[in-house]
């Protein structure tokens, strides 16, 4: 096991934790009651992929660089590749930018892992790996940043792991650590199945349109916050955007007392979908203190949540716990029009 720098030993303990648990269950998603089978195999049969750059960290492969083997596809890319990354801690900055059609295959999270240390005022700046092409396909890959956990609410402590800027990405069966402001989730449509997501404050944010199924959500204490920090920070504006959170089946757990999410837009939409939710949801459930307007446009809803931070009494009365009817259009596929892109869907 690689020694990390020590942000905080908490966070290292449940990093090595959830590696554990990762490395033995890396080999296979199970879904649609267990007829389909999404691992890499899968993945590169659907996608038609005959063409595989191979990444080794000891040399034994085409590059030891990750960024470098992303380089030397061409831009504008039009075919699938496989972009082969074998295990190992690879301590680098990566971004996907101008190359579609890319396959990034780890060997499972826990066993790939893409490490880097950096806060910034500018979230894109701090981000470890960066998704900024269209077609984008992410199997079996933990992302951390270790940045030390500076003045909660200030530039200091913006750590992004992951930035997802481009339509039509998905992750599968990936891990994502950090602090603040884990997950920069930013525009497209986009699908994460089977994921991961470590965070204290704001940890999944942005403005995208995306379907999160069965994650595994981890909250962790930060004793730094006079108030809960949130797990979501959704910022759509205005009534004719499609975009949205939906968080379907999965588990909410961990150290800490958080809200659900947090108005950061006036129309911002979220909804948890039959996952279980456990102590760690504070009794409003949402709040909308970072937006100073009318809260009748925001959708900060549950549909059949279950565990102890379910409980409706205490509620924030703005939030909405829907119907069978009203959820339905969210828990489908094409509310991502993902027959149209992805490969398998769960």
């Amino acid at each position: 096991m690689p020694n990390f720098p020590s942000s905080s030993s908490f966070l290292l303990s449940s990093f090595m934790v959830a590696i554990l648990i990762s490395c033995i269950s890396h080999s296979a998603l199970a879904g649609n009651h267990g007829k389909i089978i999404a691992d890499s195999p899968m993945l590169t049969h659907k996608l038609g992929i005959n063409r595989t750059i191979k990444v080794d960290i000891s040399g034994q492969g085409d590059f030891t660089s990750i960024q470098d083997a992303i380089d030397s596809i061409p831009e504008e890319n039009s075919q699938w590749v496989i972009v082969h990354v074998r295990k190992g801690l690879y301590r680098e900055k990566v971004r996907i930018h101008n190359r579609p059609y890319i396959f990034l295959r780890g060997n499972g999270r826990g066993r790939t892992s893409i490490t880097w240390s950096q806060s910034s005022t500018d979230n894109v700046a701090s981000a470890t790996f960066r998704a900024e092409s269209h077609d984008v396909i992410v199997f079996g890959i933990s992302f951390q940043n270790e940045a030390p956990t500076g003045i909660a609410y200030t530039s200091q402590n913006q750590s992004v792991a992951v930035y997802v800027a481009a339509d039509k990405v998905a992750f599968y069966h990936c891990s994502f650590y950090s602090t603040h402001n884990t997950l920069f989730d930013q525009r497209g449509r986009h699908y994460y199945a089977n994921c991961y997501i470590q965070g204290s404050i704001d940890f999944i944010f942005g403005r995208a349109r995306t379907i999160f199924y069965n994650p595994e959500i981890f909250v962790i204490d930060d004793k730094r916050l006079k108030v809960q920090g949130s797990i979501t920070a959704h910022n759509r504006e205005n009534a004719d955007e499609l975009n949205g959170y939906i968080f379907i089946k999965g588990r909410v757990y961990g150290t800490g007392l958080v809200y659900l999410g947090r108005a950061k837009g006036s129309y911002s939409r979220v909804i948890f979908a039959e996952t279980y939710l456990s102590k760690t949801i504070v009794a409003p459930g949402w709040t909308n203190w970072s937006h100073d307007g009318s809260t009748e446009n925001i959708v900060h809803a549950e549909y059949n949540t279950r565990g102890p931070g379910s409980v409706k009494d205490g509620r924030a009365p703005w939030s909405l716990q829907l119907t069978k009817q009203e959820v339905e259009p969210f828990l489908s596929i094409d509310y991502i029009d993902g027959k149209n892109w992805l490969p398998v869907w769960l």
